[in-house]
């Protein structure tokens, strides 16, 4: 999606060898039209797959969940990182690791609010290492629901994020801006001959 590559461009921050800052426009100031632009581009993408629920991770995956939902008409679920005093003990739980904050959190739905007819899709601000996917993948798999696919945000193709992924059997990820690397502190976006082979 250029017109995400052009703003990762503009204000995304390269900190060190793997890690990039959005926080001007995706996970901490949010940008509502680009917002909303990515979720139609979701909904292009994953518009033959019979969705009936999206499914994301707080708190950075919410805005493009619920801008893909809005563009798809159907309900967005969030897993929590927290346990709430209000949430019953009825729920779907996963663990996932963050490499970033160097911690394990477990996430939880409840069970309300994914069954076995659902047809979910997966969404996700960064693809890296893969946690959080695999941990929404458990989730879903607990409610059997069916995961028609996963949509990524930023997917830092250097990392072993899809491979793990893909190795676990979640397959037909489209991911809207791959980064191949991070090189003088610029940011080198995938070319489209790499983009073709998306699984």
């Amino acid at each position: 999606m250029k017109e995400l590559e052009k703003r990762i461009q503009a204000d995304g921050r390269v900190l060190g060898k793997d890690i990039l800052k959005v926080d001007s426009f995706l996970n901490h100031q949010i940008d509502s039209q680009l917002m909303q632009d990515m979720g139609k581009e979701f909904a292009r993408l994953f518009a033959s797959q019979g969705v009936t629920k999206i499914l994301t991770v707080e708190a950075s995956g919410i805005a493009p969940a619920v801008m893909a939902g809005l563009a798809l008409n159907v309900p967005v679920v969030f897993a929590r990182k927290s346990k709430s005093r209000i949430l019953t003990d009825d729920a779907f739980t996963a663990d996932v690791y963050s490499y970033t904050k160097q911690t394990t959190k477990q996430i939880r739905v409840d069970k309300r609010f994914l069954i076995g007819d659902d047809r979910v899709l997966l969404i996700d601000d960064f693809l890296a290492n893969g946690q959080a996917l695999l941990g929404l993948k458990t989730i879903a798999e607990q409610a059997n629901a069916g995961i028609v696919g996963a949509g990524i945000v930023i997917e830092k193709s250097f990392q072993p994020g899809r491979q793990n992924v893909l190795d676990a059997g979640l397959t037909n990820i489209h991911s809207l801006a791959r980064i191949a690397a991070f090189e003088d502190g610029q940011v080198i976006f995938m070319n489209e001959e790499d983009e073709k082979v998306d699984c």
